[in-house]
Formats: C-alpha cells, sequence, structure tokens
C-alpha cells in the first residue's frame, strides 16, 4: 500500500516522537558516562511530561478500524507483529552486548531467558504494544465500557506502582494514553483537520501550551541531574496526566502544522519508519559514545549528546537502505511470511513501517 493512502500528520507526529524518545537515551546515556548535563538535557526535560505518552497515544489511533476483526488476524497484526521484531532484536541487542562485547555466555542466556517475561531494554515500548492490543481486544469482547476503562487506568498512571514486574509498572503508566488514543480518535482527527485549515490559531495554541508546559516542568522545585529530571509542579500526578494528554494531542496537532510544508518530508518519512530507528538505535548509541570518550575527541555533554543523537537516528536509516538495496537481510524489518498465524497474499510481508490505518 503506497504512502498516499496515510495520513502526513500522523507521521510527521511519530517523526517528533522518535526524535524525542532518541533524544532522551542519547542525552541520559552521555550523561551517565560524563556525570555532566548538556542542553539536550533541558530540552527532553521540557519533553517529560508527554514524551512517551504522545507515542501510545498516536499508537492506539488507528486501533478502532481494525478491533473489530476476527482474532486471528487482529492477533496477527497487533500483538504477533510486535512480538516478531522485539523477539528478534531483543536477540540481536542481548548476543551482541551480553554475549560479543562482554563474553559472558551464561549472562546472555540468563538476560535471553529473562527478556520473555520482563521487556529487554527500550525494546519495553514493542513489547507493551503487542500486551496492549491483547488487553484492549479483551476489553472489547468484556463489553467494559470506556467510563469505567479510562477512570481505572488513569488512577493507575497517578499511582504509579512500581512493581517487581517491569511489565506491569509499565502497564500502570502508560495504558492510559494508549485507551485514550483509541477512544478519542475521532476528536484528535477533527482537531487536527480543523487546526490544519487555521494555522495562526493553531500556532498560537502550540505557542501559549508551550509556554505552560515549561513553566510548570522548570518550576521551582525541578531538578536536572545527568540521568534524569525531578519536574517542578508538573509532578503532581492529576497534574503530569493532564499534561501528558494535552501534550500528546499538541504533538498532533504540530504534527498536522509541519506535514503541511514540503521541507518536513524527512520528518514525515522518518515517522512511517519510526520502528526502524527504535528497534537498532541503542547499538550506534553505544558505540559512537564509547569511541568518542575513549579517544578524548568529543567530551562536552552537550556536544556528545547531540552527536549521539544523530548517529543514533541516522545510522538505523542507513541500514535499512542498504538490506533494502543488497536484498538480503530485510527479515530486520519486515516480517517475513512464516512469522505469521494469518498468512499474508503470497510475496506479501508486514514491515515495521506498515499503513498507518493498520500500524502503530
Amino acid at each position: 500500500m503506497s504512502s498516499t493512502t496515510r495520513m502526513p500528520w500522523v507521521d510527521t507526529a511519530k517523526g517528533l516522537s522518535i526524535i524525542l524518545v532518541v533524544m532522551m537515551y542519547s542525552a541520559y546515556n552521555t550523561g551517565e558516562y560524563t556525570g555532566g548535563v548538556g542542553f539536550l538535557h533541558y530540552v527532553i526535560g521540557f519533553a517529560t511530561p508527554f514524551r512517551m505518552p504522545e507515542f501510545f497515544l498516536i499508537s492506539g489511533l488507528f486501533l478502532s478500524q481494525v478491533i473489530d476483526r476476527p482474532w486471528r488476524r487482529y492477533i496477527d497484526r497487533r500483538v504477533v507483529h510486535y512480538l516478531y521484531f522485539y523477539v528478534l532484536w531483543a536477540i540481536i541487542s542481548i548476543g551482541l552486548k551480553i554475549g560479543i562485547f562482554s563474553r559472558d555466555p551464561n549472562g546472555m542466556l540468563h538476560d535471553l531467558a529473562m527478556a520473555v517475561i520482563q521487556p529487554y531494554g527500550v525494546l519495553w515500548f514493542i513489547y507493551m504494544l503487542a500486551v496492549f492490543g491483547l488487553v484492549i481486544r479483551a476489553l472489547r469482547e468484556l463489553r467494559a465500557p470506556h467510563w469505567i476503562v479510562i477512570p481505572i487506568a488513569a488512577a493507575l498512571q497517578m499511582w504509579a506502582p512500581q512493581s517487581a514486574s517491569y511489565a506491569l509498572t509499565q502497564f500502570a503508566a502508560y495504558f492510559v494514553f494508549f485507551y485514550l488514543g483509541f477512544v478519542l480518535a475521532p476528536l484528535v482527527f477533527r482537531l487536527v483537520a480543523w487546526t490544519q485549515e487555521r494555522p495562526a490559531i493553531a500556532a498560537a495554541g502550540l505557542l501559549a501550551w508551550a509556554i505552560v508546559n515549561g513553566l510548570l516542568v522548570y518550576s521551582p522545585g525541578y531538578a536536572m541531574q545527568p540521568v534524569g529530571m525531578q519536574m517542578g509542579l508538573a509532578a503532581w500526578p492529576p497534574l503530569h496526566l493532564t499534561l501528558a494528554v494535552a501534550g500528546a494531542v499538541a504533538l498532533c496537532v504540530l504534527g498536522g502544522f509541519l506535514s503541511k510544508f514540503a521541507s518536513m518530508e524527512w520528518l514525515r518519512w522518518l515517522g512511517e519508519h519510526s520502528l526502524v530507528v527504535y528497534v537498532a538505535f541503542t547499538i550506534p548509541m553505544s558505540i559512537v559514545r564509547g569511541v568518542a570518550l575513549s579517544s578524548g575527541l568529543v567530551t562536552d555533554t552537550g556536544t556528545l549528546s547531540l552527536v549521539v543523537l544523530l548517529t543514533s537516528v541516522i545510522s538505523p536509516v542507513i541500514l535499512y537502505f542498504i538490506v533494502k538495496r543488497i536484498g538480503f537481510g530485510m527479515f530486520l524489518f519486515e516480517r517475513p511470511a512464516w512469522a505469521h498465524i494469518d498468512r499474508p497474499n503470497a510475496g506479501q510481508v508486514s514491515g515495521v513501517a506498515r499503513p498507518a490505518r493498520e500500524a502503530a
């Protein structure tokens, strides 16, 4: 299916999201090793309330269009699809990090076994997409009303329980946003369409939101650290939840605003292929950070964080084009026919950049 069937603003918003996610890991990973704080720490600090909520909210926007498919097809597209890439890239990441670089085969086997029940590293997002898709389908079968599910999910997010199970912790933290994307999709689509026709109002609204979000995040009580930040008033759970939803919707509006510009085509493409970046960015991130610090070429936290960010985003894209060009290795980014439980048509495969109406 061609990209003309997609909604450009959705991909543009996803492009913004993947940059913010990689920026967070790049800045905090670098800060952990340098012990310093760079300018990207403050950029990502601003995005703390909505950075991951926005990714999950967008992931739920098109769920209503596939939720009533036959169970087998639904599970194939919304559960098995993500688990394939999770398992594949968990094996690659653990094999490289523990098996090859650390030369610890026992540790590698232990981490591989634990990755079945505990989401591994940054791949937790893909793991949770599969879980959320399964849970919402189950709630649909039980005919659970939205007015019951949303308050319970919101209460879990504000309670923020820290379970021994990382999956349960992340479920509590982010399920509400995925579910809101599912339920509020018609409103979000109408809002973005309305603001796209009124760019001046969109710009003014985004500016007002940015000011309020920034003031609340950086209000008295905030503290910036090399590996994270403590927000000010925005840390109050009800306000944090409100800012997360507001920020997620604001990035959708910003995606609609930017998608009108031809110069933002690269951002739309990046969003369309966001999982290409997400599954592979940690490998170049670790390599370039290690080389830069060991060589002493770049030691400033801010500069190194920027270098790590650019490398982490660009390297997976280059790898994608290489494997696409040579025709070998596309299983890294496209799910082959054998990995389906509801077989696609002959020659059809399911990639990490599927049509927006079916992909996260």
